[in-house]
């Protein structure tokens, strides 16, 4: 299936007054010390609570927490804080008790799906569970949507449902690299090189410049013959020969490695055993910012070189060359946030996705197991 924007969205709804909705949100925050470090999805989902709750729905939140027996208690903690009062469930047993009571406006959020099995088996009797609570359901959890999930997927076979403000407005950005203003520029960084190989074969095709860093250019590396040395690298062969005399691609030509223990900038054909690359070097990002001053749409994902461990200078300088290049740019990634949090540039992109793994395989594919569910429901 391809790009499906045949969907219902919460702004079609007539009538929502008393109205029950189950609103899935992507709450997956990091938290330490019981508190929220990086408040952005929850930000990015407080327009489809305050639409929702000031058209007098009753609210109930559904999400989830990755790490074994997270608790989305420091979650309810932030939006109490921040202008939406929400009453915390820690038990479904208790759910139905507390909807019950609820008042014309009110939030709900239930704690971490996840701790029943039934969400991540897409378990047609846990969803058939979780719509019995409710009168709608509304997916705002994009950054989720690529996982057949019973909070995702099953529940909508047995419910109305819709998409959430955030939802659709994710569909309707990412889709524009679909149909890009031209020159267009894809630069893709990070790791793991096997889920994002289906966004360089697509984009190989569409797009004007395809620029590829991090660990994933090391795979070009390896596959044209050059030195790596300890540098990470998947060990399967994906057949890159293909695009070698492409014009269109364009891998970082220097490097910064270290060797022994210094760090140097070197051209990418000097790595010597026993080196490691950690990052793009000065060449590569002047290369860089030719091909992005020049472009009209810039659609970047993953940093340029290991930015966990500190090497960060490169991606955030990449981040600014985009934020001032005056093309339309769509971004998204982990890495690649924190790099524009640094900078502190969030307005100078056109849109920043929410999403990490939603975001890869929407580009690849077009389209989503939470897209699709939304599609075929009989909302």
């Amino acid at each position: 299936m391809k790009y499906n924007k045949n969907f219902k969205t919460i702004q079609d709804i007539k009538h929502l007054q008393g109205v029950r909705v189950l609103l899935r949100l992507d709450l997956n925050v990091p938290i330490q010390n019981g508190k929220v470090v990086d408040p952005f999805r929850i930000t990015k989902a407080i327009p489809t609570i305050s639409y929702l709750t000031k058209r007098g729905a009753k609210v109930i939140i559904l999400s989830h927490k990755t790490e074994e027996g997270g608790s989305l208690a420091p979650v309810a903690e932030y939006l109490n804080h921040n202008g939406c009062k929400a009453v915390f469930v820690d038990a479904y047993k208790n759910a139905r008790s507390h909807i019950n009571t609820m008042v014309d406006g009110g939030i709900i959020l239930l704690e971490n799906l996840r701790s029943n099995p039934g969400e991540e088996e897409n378990s047609t009797s846990f969803a058939k569970e979780l719509a019995s609570l409710g009168d709608i359901y509304v997916n705002d959890a994009f950054g989720v949507s690529h996982r057949a999930h019973a909070s995702v997927c099953a529940i909508t076979k047995f419910i109305p449902s819709y998409a959430g403000l955030l939802f659709a407005d994710e569909v309707q950005n990412l889709a524009t690299a679909f149909d890009p203003q031209r020159p267009f520029v894809f630069v893709l960084g990070g790791a793991k090189f096997d889920t994002k190989l289906p966004l360089i074969e697509k984009f190989m095709k569409s797009a004007d410049h395809v620029f590829v860093g991090g660990a994933l250019a090391n795979n070009f590396f390896k596959e044209m013959g050059y030195e790596i040395g300890a540098s990470m690298v998947s060990p399967e062969n994906f057949n890159l020969k293909r695009y070698f005399k492409d014009a269109k691609l364009m891998l970082p030509v220097d490097l910064v490695v270290k060797r022994g223990s210094e760090n140097i900038v070197i051209d990418n054909k000097e790595v010597q055993p026993g080196d490691v690359i950690l990052d793009a070097g000065p060449k590569a990002l002047a290369d860089l910012k030719k091909v992005i001053f020049n472009a009209r749409y810039v659609l970047w994902n993953g940093p340029l070189g290991n930015y966990e461990h500190g090497y960060k200078q490169p991606t955030i300088n990449l981040a600014e060359m985009i934020s001032m290049s005056g093309a339309m740019s769509i971004v998204g990634g982990g890495d690649t946030l924190a790099a524009i949090a640094e900078l502190g540039t969030a307005d100078k992109f056109s849109f920043i996705s929410t999403a990490g793994g939603a975001m890869l395989d929407f580009l690849a594919n077009e389209t989503l197991p939470g897209i699709d569910a939304l599609v075929e429901s009989e909302s």
